[in-house]
This record gives C-alpha cells, structure tokens and sequence, in this order.
C-alpha cells in the first residue's frame, strides 16, 4: 500500500496528460532562463509599445505622455511616406522571395546529388549564412562603389559603362534583392536538402522503371514530398523579407529618393530619429497584423494543399 501511495506521488497530471515530478521539474528549470529572457527583451517591449500606440508618447517627454485614442492611426493612414516605404517594401517582398527560394531549392538539388566535392560546396553556399548583415552590407558598399569598386572594374574589362548601383533610385533596390537572396539563400538550403534526404530512393526507382523523366521526377515525387518544408521555408522567408532594415540603414539610408526606404526602417527612423514614439508603435502595430495576416493566410493555404 505505502509503494502504492509513492509511486503515486512522483506522478501528476496536468490537462488530461500524467507526467512525472523530477522530470517537469528539471524542465522547468532549462527553460526558465529562456523564459525570463523573452519576457524581458520580447513581451515586455511588445506591451509597451502596445500602450505608446495610443499615447502621443516622445522619447524626449516620456514623463508627459497623453493619451491620443486614435490619432496616430489616423495620421499613419494619411501618411505619404509611410505608404512609400509600405510600397518599397512590397517591390522588396515579391522581388527577393521567388528569388531566395529558387535558389536555395536549386542549390539543395544539385547537392542531393553525388557530385565531387559536396560537403565544400555545401559550406560555401552556407558560408554568406554565417557573416552578419552589416559586415555583408559594408563589403558590398565597397564591392559596388562607382568609382573605385571592384564590379565596376570587371565591368570595364568587358567594355560595359560604369553602373551607379546603389546611387540609382532604378538600381539601389534591385541591388539590395540580389545582396539578400545571395545571403539568405545558403540558410534555406540546408532545409531543403534535410527535407529532400527524407525522401525514399525507392519512389524514384519505381518511377523510373515506369519511364519518368526528370521533370516527372521532379513534379510528381520531389515537390509533393517537400510540400510541408516548401511551406516552413516560404513563410519564414516571407516574414524575413517584410522584416527588412540592416541593408538599406547601412547601404543607402533609405535613399535615393526614398527608393530603398522600407517600413521597418521607416518605423526605427520615426521611433529613434525624431523621438516620436506614440506614431512608431502605431506604424508597428499596423504592419505586425498585416504581416501576421498574411503570413497565417499563407500558411493554411499551403497547409489545406499539403
């Protein structure tokens, strides 16, 4: 009986579920630090700025903050330049995302095969991965510069006029899609190919001794088994490229003419730069649920296929 009651009490159950004692416990306590850390650094700022989106709050008055209801809102929908970097942002999404993808999925299937020299080529594609933004941004600043870069000097090899790249409102961000595509694409590689490994040798057996060709390969067997990392790598690429700021702050400060000004950036630039914190959080909390709008629509349609 007193076994009984014992082994009884290093159980509980919790929602339905029994668990064990010692086990939630040691638990608890790996993940305390992280919980700690995103109540901090993540929920609590989130709360914040969820309040100062109201208020006609002022980094230079924060002891003078009144409330404005709706106002910033008002003023956001009014605002010209916001809704040019909305549209900066927009060109950045639908040019970077097709880009990005293609490419890493690209890259993912031609390591999938048995080449010479795999595991170099898979550390060199995932190399760019490992350099952070600024560090990337300032060597392509050097790389693209008009008069004394390097690009222009092969470019002259060939006969071809200097390029203004980064000076030119038609360029900058056409410049900006190529520099982040070729950064983020050795990331979602890897997933591609982990997902690809997955994949049972014996299908493409079978479909071969039925006479497919690659491309019925390709669209039959690797595409419809890849769907649920198709789908992760989509909306996370998708979120990234709505989430952009280090390239344009450092390569162009939002300029020439605004072309590269996005909506992150925008947002930092009114929060930091002029100090008015109420219409920051007001912008920010719009743009969070059009992002979380449309990366959860995209996700139940890519789930609903899958």
């Amino acid at each position: 009986m007193e076994k009984a009651k014992k082994t009884k009490s290093i159980y509980y159950k919790f929602l339905g579920k029994t668990y064990i004692k010692s086990d939630s416990v040691v638990g608890a306590v790996f993940i305390l630090p992280a919980v700690v850390l995103g109540a901090i650094f993540v929920i609590a700022p989130m709360v914040v700025s969820l309040s100062y989106a109201f208020t006609d709050a002022n980094l230079l008055k924060l002891n003078e903050v009144g409330w404005a209801g709706l106002r910033q809102f008002k003023k956001a929908f009014t605002d010209r330049f916001m809704w040019n970097a909305f549209k900066n942002t927009m060109i950045f999404v639908v040019k970077v995302v097709p880009l990005q993808l293609l490419a890493a999925l690209g890259l993912a299937l031609i390591l999938n095969t048995k080449i010479r020299g795999n595991t170099f080529f898979r550390w060199a594609f995932f190399c760019p991965v490992m350099l952070s933004l600024a560090v990337t941004s300032f060597l392509w600043m050097n790389l693209l510069n008009p008069e004394e870069g390097l690009i222009n000097a092969l470019l002259k090899v060939f006969h071809i006029p200097p390029q203004p790249f980064l000076e030119s409102p038609k360029q900058a961000m056409n410049v900006i899609v190529v520099i982040s595509a070729w950064q983020g694409a050795g990331y979602q590689m890897l997933i591609f190919l982990s997902g690809l490994k997955n994949i049972p040798p014996e299908l493409y057996e079978a479909a071969g001794v039925d006479g497919a060709g690659s491309g019925t390969k390709f669209f039959r067997i690797t595409l419809p088994s890849i769907l649920p990392t198709f789908s992760f790598v989509l909306v996370t690429m998708l979120i990234g490229a709505f989430r952009l700021m280090t390239q344009p702050m450092i390569m162009t400060q939002g300029g020439p003419t605004d072309s590269t000004m996005t909506m992150s950036y925008y947002i930092y630039q009114q929060g930091i730069k002029y100090r008015d914190v109420g219409y920051s959080s007001a912008i920010a909390l719009l743009y969070t649920l059009f992002m979380s709008t449309v990366a959860l629509t995209l996700r139940k349609v890519t789930d609903q296929k899958d």
